[in-house]
């Protein structure tokens, strides 16, 4: 690009601008602009000043100073007004184009009068008359006008005369009208209406420049009020990727970061301000700034409404901004710039739709978007529930009645039994407690307490014989023995155990106390024989045969043939003899038995679920499931994973709930359930973030949301995702395996999206670490894949590179077909510099060649790597031909043309040799080849030739199959052929 100082001609300056273009929108491509027309106004050709005013004119209204567009405007009809020769046709359509972003562009403007606003719409629809264009163009920015000045009713007319005319060139594009289509009918409160008028668009049947970028905006709140929930996310997750790089987007901007707020990602909505910190301020645009500011407000009154107001958060540079001042802040600029519209408008309709956008309630408590967050403030709890009816500020809890709701817990072993009796501590006095209910209440407390409650295990313990129950007291004193056990002291434990063990069965045998306190002590001491068997296990393996696996059995058998008999009887009964039996699975699953772990483990957790404790079959279901994925029966799996998600539902912690459903995300992923899948990888996000496992577990679900995604196509949400996991990722914790596959994963994203460069990058990435790996196929895979990249980013230099670094690799795998298709891709890339390509490029497909005839097998007993390496051999001389024939100079002349196209012929006659000897298989490359053939002997006037090879083509179809597109194309064109050398005949 040539600089500023440097004088260019007429050639030179469309070049500048082109590029200039092409730059990232703001103000540094327009004060590019600006320097260019500078140098127009030195060339003396009033077309250049034309065109450089036009392009000044157009980098202004697709930037945050869409303020300035109007002067060269006001300039280009001066000069069309005094000398219209001077435009070109493409200028003259320019001309009239733009009229439409300067009318309906002045509604944004506060200080631009209506007045002014009417005369320009009205010199539009003159002009346009004078020019023969449609009213279409000009009903459309009436319609605009309206709506934004709240004239509804002219605005439907508008609307409706619009739709009426016809589309001419002055028309916008489809996917324009048809996202202020649908605008206009969601604000008429036809949202699903307005979802299938922008169908098209989100499908990519129309695009343009802006487009689906600002539908996919429009679109997020009608998709939440529908209760289109996963839709709104893949909206938001595409639709951001897009406008994210769009400096004039800040209305769409607002878009994605109101769409956080009503869905419960106000951390996410904080960093989408961090991002922008310029479109606080930014004045060129009035009216998107008073939309980006009423979100704001919305975010922040949100945050403060959450106790977070004192939080700091992103504002307006030159200070530090809490929530709550940023949310005072943002409402009165929003409600002042809403003010000055309104004043210039004559109404209050700009004012009250800002007050409702800025008042608006969250649509969803909760919405998962499967993205890392790192929240600028702590993130937001949120409102507890409303008090009951008839709960009074001053009302004194009931002891009875806590007392009551303590014991029916505890009896029904429920979770919240703990919680229950902390209830009751904390409402009583000890005066008022029986012995019996202060041991309960110890007892609970040291359960609360996990390994730290051995003393109060013991003190339960004193407590129950105090109150004559001697059963309990020796059940108290097993699990306080247990807990010992837990902090990683199993011998002692089991000391502990014994004695309790001992007398608890002699007093049952006396009949002293019950099967529910004998089978309390029995079942810690068989836990605290298995957990010594998974202390023996991580230390040295033990299996089958070992003594602590034994004992563990004898104690688990002994437990189960207690309790099974009275299971019926009792809750707390029925499950000593479920854990008995899931007990059992474990430790045949400890002796490598995994077929009849799995049925024991499925007996206990059926039996906990029948006994109604259902939350007592998580821990085994979560075990079953991964056995049975060992037992590669998936539908266990996956009934298992189900079984522990249901019913852990209400009383996992939240990394217990991410853990199961990445369990459940792997299994249906092993099994090609990609949707499903990706539902549970980003809840199991959301609940790593929530249980603060965010860069651990919650990196690993967003890597596997992310596949999941990739195998659906969709790949910009896929792109995110996995973007969005790839900080968090270490080869510590992951392994660099996943690393590797999250950097491949992008690449294939980023290619499908046409970001060939990013691609790259992130290829190249993964293969300098996989370079280090003893196998090196995906090393050579990776830079193959970069390389290609590099090529359509039109990265000739790297990509040549990349090309010669994954040949090396391939030749030292022994991979042959990957060195042959490197070398014919650095042949391709040859010809496409300047000076002795083609020579090069003949080098490289030579060397092509001799690899295939080098490598091809001697006798006929490998005959399918014989025949693949036939096929690359005929490939590699059709390619040849190709590239030959197309590497023709401009300035050659017939003679040159006639030898070049000599020796392209000759390689496509290898091609369709090679082709026809592998027969069927190759029909199509074979007539592919055959046409190609055809086409050059046309060239090289043997019409002859050419018309045999196309009636050889279509003998080939004579019976071929009508639907098939291959079959249908090569017909065509045989028949194209026949006719082109019967004219020359």
């Amino acid at each position: 690009m040539s600089r500023t100082g440097e004088n260019m001609d007429f050639d030179a300056l469309r070049r500048a601008m082109q590029e200039n273009y092409e730059q990232p929108e703001g103000p540094a491509r327009n004060a590019r602009a600006e320097v260019l027309l500078a140098e127009a106004e030195k060339l003396n050709i009033p077309l250049a000043v034309i065109e450089a005013l036009g392009h000044q004119l157009k980098v202004y209204n697709y930037s945050s100073e869409k303020d300035r567009m109007f002067v060269p405007f006001a300039r280009l009809l001066r000069m069309w007004d005094e000398r219209p020769e001077d435009f070109d046709e493409y200028e003259t359509h320019s001309l009239h184009w733009v009229f439409k972003w300067v009318s309906s562009g002045m509604v944004g403007q506060p200080h631009v009068p209506l007045a002014s606003i009417e005369k320009w719409l009205g010199e539009m629809e003159h002009r346009y008359r004078l020019a023969g264009h449609s009213e279409r163009a000009v009903r459309s920015t009436e319609f605009t006008v309206a709506r934004s000045i709240g004239d509804l009713a002219r605005a439907e007319r508008a609307y409706t005369a619009w739709l009426a005319a016809d589309r001419d060139s002055m028309a916008d594009c489809h996917a324009c009208e048809l996202h202020d289509q649908g605008w206009w009918r969601a604000e008429q409160g036809s949202d699903a209406e307005a979802l299938e008028l922008w169908r098209p668009v989100l499908e990519g049947e129309y695009t343009c420049a802006h487009e689906p970028h600002a539908v996919l905006a429009s679109s997020l709140v009608p998709l939440l009020r529908l209760g289109r929930l996963d839709e709104a996310r893949a909206h938001h997750l595409r639709g951001f990727r897009l406008v994210r790089p769009m400096e004039s987007m800040r209305g769409a901007y607002a878009d994605h970061v109101e769409f956080c707020v009503l869905t419960g990602n106000e951390a996410r909505a904080l960093e989408l301000l961090a991002e922008r910190p310029a479109y606080f301020t930014d004045a060129g645009e009035p009216r998107s700034r008073m939309d980006f500011l009423a979100v704001v407000a919305l975010l922040t009154d949100r945050l403060t409404s959450l106790g977070l107001g004192a939080h700091a958060v992103p504002g307006p540079a030159g200070r530090t901004w809490t929530a709550a001042e940023l949310a005072a802040h943002a409402r009165v600029e929003a409600l002042s710039l809403a003010g000055r519209f309104d004043e210039r408008n004559g109404t209050a309709y700009v004012s009250g739709r800002v007050r409702e956008r800025m008042d608006q309630p969250p649509l969803v408590e909760r919405l998962p978007l499967g993205i890392r967050t790192t929240p600028t403030v702590a993130a937001p709890a949120r409102p507890a529930p409303a008090p009951s009816a008839d709960a009074t500020a001053d009302s004194e809890p009931d002891l009875a009645a806590l007392l009551a709701e303590a014991r029916r817990l505890s009896a029904a072993l429920h979770p919240d039994s703990v919680a229950a009796w902390a209830a009751v501590a904390e409402a009583a006095d000890d005066e008022d407690l029986t012995p019996r209910d202060r041991a309960e209440l110890t007892d609970h407390e040291a359960m609360g307490l996990g390994p730290e409650g051995v003393e109060l295990f013991a003190r339960a313990a004193e407590l129950y014989e105090a109150a004559g129950d001697p059963g309990e007291a020796l059940a108290a004193r097993a699990r306080g023995a247990y807990v010992l056990a837990l902090s990683g002291r199993t011998r002692e434990a089991l000391a502990a155990v014994s004695e309790p063990y001992e007398r608890v069965l002699a007093l049952f045998a006396e009949g002293g106390t019950g099967v529910q306190q004998a089978a309390s002590v029995l079942v810690g001491r068989a836990r605290i024989l298995l957990q010594r068997v998974h202390e023996a296990a991580e230390t040295n393996g033990a299996g089958d045969g070992s003594a602590a696996l034994a004992a563990a059995e004898t104690a688990a058998r002994e437990l189960l043939a207690l309790a099974e008999p009275e299971a019926g009887n009792d809750v707390l009964v029925a499950s000593r003899a479920a854990e008995a039996q899931a007990m059992l699975g474990e430790l045949a699953a400890h002796a490598g038995d995994a077929e009849r772990a799995a049925e024991l483990l499925t007996r206990g957790s059926e039996a906990f679920v029948a006994a109604g404790l259902p939350w007592f079959a998580v821990e085994y279901e979560a075990r079953l499931t991964g056995i049975a994925r060992h037992l590669g029966d998936a539908e266990a799996a996956e009934r298992a994973a189900r079984g522990a998600l249901e019913h852990g539902a209400d009383f996992l912690e939240p990394t217990g709930h991410a853990q199961l459903h990445l369990q459940l995300a792997e299994i249906l992923g092993a099994t090609g359930q990609f949707g499903p899948a990706a539902d549970h990888a980003l809840e199991a996000s959301h609940w790593a973030d929530e249980g603060g496992e965010g860069p651990t577990l919650g990196a690993w679900a967003r890597h596997q949301l992310g596949g999941f995604l990739l195998r659906q196509g969709h790949w910009a949400e896929a792109a995110e995702v996995l973007e969005s996991a790839l900080p968090e990722l270490s080869a510590q914790t992951h392994g660099d395996g996943a690393i590797v596959q999250t950097h491949w994963w992008l690449g294939d994203c980023l290619t499908e999206l046409g970001e060939h460069r990013e691609a790259a990058e992130h290829w190249l990435q993964a293969a300098e670490i996989a370079r280090h790996w003893p196998e090196q196929h995906d090393h050579a895979m990776l830079a193959h894949l970069a390389a290609e990249a590099l090529g359509h980013a039109e990265l000739l230099p790297e990509a040549e590179r990349a090309y010669a670094r994954a040949g090396d690799l391939w030749r030292s795998l022994g991979n042959v077909h990957g060195l042959i298709r490197s070398l014919r891709a650095r042949a391709w890339l040859a010809v496409r510099e300047e000076g002795s390509g083609l020579d090069t490029a003949r080098e490289l497909m030579g060397e092509a060649v001799r690899v295939c005839e080098d490598e091809a097998p001697d006798d006929d007993k490998d005959y399918e790597a014989r025949a693949l390496l036939v096929a690359e051999l005929a490939q590699t001389h059709r390619q040849f031909g190709d590239l030959v024939a197309r590497s023709t100079p401009d300035d050659a002349d017939d003679e040159a043309i006639h030898a070049l196209f000599e020796e392209a012929l000759a390689h496509v006659t290898l091609a369709v040799a090679g082709f026809l000897s592998l027969g069927e298989d190759a029909l199509h490359s074979r007539t592919g080849a055959q046409l190609a053939a055809g086409w050059l002997e046309a060239d090289l006037e043997h019409p002859g030739w050419a018309a045999a090879r196309a009636r050889e083509v279509l003998a080939a179809y004579a019976e071929g199959d009508g639907a098939d597109e291959t079959v249908v194309a090569r017909r065509a064109e045989a028949e194209r052929l026949l006719r082109a050398t019967e004219s020359t005949a």
